[in-house]
């Protein structure tokens, strides 16, 4: 296989999105939409995530120090690129119906339509050197999974295909797991709200 440098891309390695959950200072829920995420491990199973921009998530997270990480899937891709276009700081940005319990084991908001969502304690944030850029590693507190597949018969394959999970890369667009198109950035967000706006800090809030 002959290979040529090229400028650094993720294009041929698609990301796993999922929708972050916080609490707000009065104790209203907020969700924005992140895909710079992977997992680690220190004494445990842990998970590795990077914010960049000035978002109220990131606001949120270095305030209480705990957050959810809820997996997009095609069910719910419409209302997670809503998360990721609205604007965080808007006052009306979760007035639209969102499904939600709160963590078992955390303060942390939770969306009930993910298969499985993660309770994530902050074990220690790493400056990039810019303002509102970081790196956060966390320690998994809790996971909630759907009980469809836990102790499942199925097979890895049929898993992977029931849960549907949505992947992007820089492109702008989104693919399912099996390289399908579901849309572009943005574009999914007028199923929820057909005169949403592209807020300033997109792709999270």
């Amino acid at each position: 296989m002959k290979k040529v440098s090229v400028s650094a891309t993720n294009d041929l390695c698609p990301q796993t999105l999922f929708v972050y959950g916080s609490m707000n200072e009065d104790d209203t829920p907020d969700f924005g939409l992140f895909c710079w995420f992977s997992y680690c491990w220190f004494d445990q199973l842990g998970v590795i995530c990077a914010i960049g921009g000035s978002k109220r998530t990131l606001e949120n997270i270095r305030r209480n120090g705990v957050f959810s990480a809820n997996l997009v899937v095609e069910d719910n891709l419409p209302l997670a690129d809503y998360f990721g276009t609205a604007d965080g700081r808007d006052s009306d940005k979760m007035d639209v119906t969102v499904e939600w319990e709160m963590g078992t084991a955390l303060t942390v908001p939770i969306l009930c339509s993910s298969p499985i969502s993660f309770e994530l304690e902050v074990e220690q944030e790493i400056a990039t050197g810019k303002q509102d850029e970081t790196v956060l590693i966390c320690r998994i507190r809790n996971t909630l999974k759907d009980e469809r597949f836990v102790n499942s018969s199925m097979t890895s394959e049929e898993i992977l295909k029931a849960t549907a999970a949505v992947r992007t890369c820089i492109d702008d667009d989104y693919w399912s797991w099996d390289g399908r198109h579901l849309g572009k950035w943005h574009e999914r967000a007028k199923e929820i709200k057909p005169d949403v706006e592209i807020g300033a800090a997109a792709r999270g809030n």
